[in-house]
């Protein structure tokens, strides 16, 4: 029941993340029209345009692109870890048997695609971008799954999206300790005293979500100014946010009961208004609706939208943006290597990972899918484009040119990837359980 409650359903979830995916199409499109039309120069214009603040002592002034990035990015970082620590409270990740599947698959899907990347580079400087092809797009992806209909059952989009999470935290992990320099310690230690007070007010079950605002506003700007890239607070500040809920089912359908009954007893105004009482019991009815729900939940289900419908698609247009011209220097060894490493290394990786763990005896697959299924949802996790285009512009920021290349590889790679992962799970048809 407790799991039931606090999971997400996966079916609103799913709709939510397909549709997500197509805006970030769109947006996409777009972009690279934009800015090889003969309006391309205000495509540059308007994401490098600086806004910010400047006073004797402070000053945060930023392109808007970068506000998107480093802010507007923080809140999609925010909601990962609200998604992480569900999955290892009462998800896909909360018992060594559940996590053990998808979370070979997620390191066949780290591993791998660095490998190969690695392997088709020669070039020492854009060896940076090594990280670039680890991650898989949710979004795009479960869209693509969702053009299956039926044929595509439940649990493996299940699969895809737990180790997508692992992916996603791996990710995380890599951006802070290897994509940030320069660090300020002293300013870190003042942003983990102010987490540490947070974890523990939820500890003794003081949680205020304007409190959590507040204090992660300052968190994200002392991780902006000490050097470490400012998404990581978005994680660390979701780990804060309690899972557990105040009030349980059984005294919480109790209450409205009483409250019902009052209400209906509550004296009535003649011009139809609510009577003071009447508003007092609903009033009560907010209080206890509020208690039995997860913060967690909660805030996940309010953010997600915003995250989905708005802050991934305006990083998709002012990001993907790529020109592309005869006078354009691009890095084809760079975008060979990307290309490659989402295509081979994330379906190599993951079919031979998930494999492993079944052959060891340690997993089983899913109920309902087969082996080749998990083939095809190894392309599908070579749609890398959100967080390989954010890990690209940490690797290549003082790059342009490199910069442009990898983006046009992760839009290849991914554009190759996501095709034959569609195009294996059509031919499948519909979904036969195969757990030999």
């Amino acid at each position: 029941m407790l799991k039931q409650l606090l999971t997400s359903p996966m079916e609103k979830f799913i709709k939510i993340e397909s549709l997500s995916g197509v805006l970030l199409f769109a947006a996409t499109i777009v972009a690279v029209v934009w800015a090889n039309s003969p309006f391309g120069d205000s495509y540059q214009a308007i994401w490098g345009y600086e806004v910010g603040v400047s006073m004797t002592n402070f000053e945060l002034v930023k392109p808007v692109i970068l506000w998107i990035n480093d802010g507007l990015m923080a809140l999609f970082f925010f909601l990962i870890g609200l998604e992480i620590k569900r999955e290892l409270s009462v998800g896909e990740l909360n018992a060594p048997k559940k996590a053990i599947f998808p979370l070979f698959a997620a390191i066949g899907g780290i591993a791998f695609p660095a490998l190969v990347f690695v392997l088709s580079n020669n070039d020492p400087e854009a060896l940076a971008g090594w990280a670039i092809p680890m991650a898989t797009d949710i979004a795009f992806s479960l869209a693509i799954m969702k053009l299956l209909g039926d044929r595509v059952p439940l649990n493996l989009k299940v699969f895809l999206t737990a180790f997508a999470i692992v992916d996603d935290l791996g990710a995380v992990l890599i951006i802070a300790l290897f994509y940030s320099s320069g660090i300020k310690w002293m300013l870190i230690l003042i942003a983990f005293a102010i987490l540490g007070v947070l974890f523990l007010l939820t500890m003794r079950g003081l949680y205020s979500k304007y409190l959590l605002m507040v204090l992660g506003v300052v968190v994200w700007l002392l991780f902006l100014k000490a050097g470490i890239h400012p998404t990581i607070a978005g994680v660390l500040l979701a780990f804060t946010v309690p899972i557990h809920r105040k009030v349980k089912i059984p005294e919480f359908m109790e209450a409205l009961d009483e409250l019902q009954e009052k209400i209906i007893k509550a004296p009535r105004q003649e011009n139809g208004l609510l009577s003071k009482a009447q508003i007092e019991h609903i009033d009560n009815l907010d209080e206890w609706t509020t208690e039995v729900q997860s913060p967690l939940q909660r805030m996940e289900h309010k953010l997600h939208d915003w995250v989905a419908y708005v802050i991934m698609p305006v990083f998709a247009l002012s990001n993907a943006g790529v020109t592309v011209s005869t006078d354009t220097a691009l890095n084809m060894n760079l975008i060979l290597g990307i290309a490659l490493a989402l295509i081979v290394g994330k379906a190599v990786g993951i079919f031979l990972m998930s494999n492993l763990a079944l052959r060891l005896g340690i997993s089983k697959l899913p109920d309902g899918v087969s082996r080749m299924q998990i083939l095809g949802v190894s392309f599908l996790a070579g749609v890398g484009f959100t967080m390989s285009i954010f890990i690209a512009n940490l690797a290549f920021k003082d790059n342009p040119a490199l910069l442009d290349s990898a983006k046009v590889g992760i839009l290849i790679g991914s554009l190759i990837a996501g095709l034959t992962g569609f195009l294996i799970l059509r031919a499948l048809g519909s979904p036969k359980s195969d757990s030999r």
